[in-house]
């Protein structure tokens, strides 16, 4: 028998504001009352558990003002039918819709003890799911602005069908509409720079993937997440976010290559917070940890590692450490190792070794390389390509007076690339 999920909407937006416990969350609605001004309310962790629970009661009217101002949605939205009804069109003081039509479509999916209308026939989970697998193929090759209205119009699609849907046909359109929303969320946070999107995207994705209790897929959500406040060297928020990730792992069969992965993204988190030293030992982890394998394999929606790509993290962890030699060699293998299809990883990889050169005095080579990742971003554009193509512009500023900087700026600056450039 399948275990009870409880209120997977509720959990999913604890998991993604950072509180990773009933408890955390029942203290933080305590002491958020007191801000709002609220005196005398007092939330404990029973009481967040039985919100949690298969069938929560409704809240009383502080704890619905409590509830979704800290976590910044509506009741409805987070899996609480209220006493009117569901289809009833009474308003509701609180609400906020984080993706116009998504929270409310997916809300009603994941209501507790919904009756299924219409139900769908066993292959809609697996139609559905052939096209996420299309659209997370087309990544690699299609503009990000281009193929993000397609996946979140796919995703609307599950929305409607998942509350038509039971049993093994909902678990597999679930865990699609999870990697729909996921691959949305990508797209919004490294190829487009929207940061705030990409969080609310994510946790549609993490309640998908509540809906169909895949545990590794949260996981690897959770561990997106993760890049948000990491990238705003928000090193807590970060960590918050990967105990999560973490936990989910260990509840699914982790490939050796996921843990890794996992390794990595907490390096790339304490990279950007400036802890290089922490970083390096992570990815010494998930090195050893790939050397090792196990015998799991990894799912087939996980197409965005590689040992290559490890060594790319490393590479880059390297250079901001000052480890220049280190750093070139790292890199050049990992520019060895990768495959056809991993353009966007090439960029990054291009821009890094031209930062190497810059901080080693050799501006040629270095405008050498930000010139292949300018090749690259012609025929693929990466936002977080272009961004270390900027990066190492300005570590070249003492040699901008050289002929192979300003034929650098001539293509930094076209019309193609600076428009394609100002516009995300």
């Amino acid at each position: 028998m399948p275990r009870p999920a409880g209120n997977v909407r509720l959990k999913a937006a604890r998991l993604a504001a950072g509180f990773n416990s009933q408890q955390d969350l029942a203290d933080a609605l305590t002491e958020h009352a007191k801000r709002l001004g609220i005196r005398g309310l007092s939330i404990g962790v029973r009481q967040v558990r039985r919100w949690e629970s298969d069938n929560p009661p409704w809240p009383q009217p502080d704890c619905q003002r409590v509830l979704a101002h800290l976590l910044g949605q509506s009741m409805e939205s987070l899996g609480f039918t209220p006493p009117w009804g569901p289809e009833s069109h009474q308003p509701d003081p609180v609400r906020r819709t984080l993706v116009a039509g998504g929270v409310a479509a997916l809300g009603v999916a994941v209501s507790p003890g919904r009756a299924v209308a219409a139900p769908q026939p066993a292959t809609a989970g697996t139609d559905f799911q052939a096209v996420t697998r299309s659209h997370r193929r087309l990544y690699w090759s299609v503009a990000p602005a281009r193929l993000h209205p397609a996946v979140m119009a796919h995703a609307s699609l599950g929305c409607a069908l998942l509350p038509e849907t039971a049993d093994s046909t909902r678990r597999v359109l679930g865990a699609a509409l999870a990697e729909t929303y996921l691959l949305a969320g990508r797209i919004e946070f490294f190829d487009l720079r929207q940061p705030s999107a990409a969080h609310d995207t994510l946790l549609l994705a993490l309640q998908a993937a509540g809906a169909a209790d895949d545990a590794l897929l949260g996981s690897a959500i959770l561990a997106h997440m993760a890049f948000i406040p990491g990238w705003s060297q928000d090193r807590d928020g970060a960590l918050e976010r990967l105990i999560a990730a973490r936990t989910y792992a260990r509840r699914a069969p982790a490939s050796a290559e996921f843990l890794a992965w996992l390794d990595a993204v907490e390096a790339e988190c304490e990279t950007r917070c400036g802890n290089t030293r922490t970083a390096l030992h992570l990815i010494g982890h998930g090195e050893d940890v790939l050397n090792a394998g196990n015998e799991h394999p990894s799912p087939e929606w996980m197409d965005w590692f590689s040992p290559a790509r490890l060594a790319a993290f490393k590479g880059n962890t390297q250079l901001l450490a000052g480890h220049l030699p280190q750093a070139r060699e790292t890199l050049l293998a990992a520019l060895e190792g990768m495959s056809p299809g991993e353009e966007k990883q090439r960029t990054v990889v291009y821009a890094d070794l031209a930062a190497v050169e810059a901080a080693s005095g050799n501006p040629e080579a270095a405008c050498a390389y930000a010139g292949q990742a300018l090749d690259q971003l012609a025929a693929t554009w990466y936002a977080a390509g272009m961004d270390r193509v900027r990066e190492v512009r300005r570590a070249l500023t003492p040699h901008q007076h050289e002929r192979c900087v300003r034929e650098l700026d001539d293509r930094l600056y076209d019309w193609s690339t600076t428009v394609s450039a100002l516009s995300r």
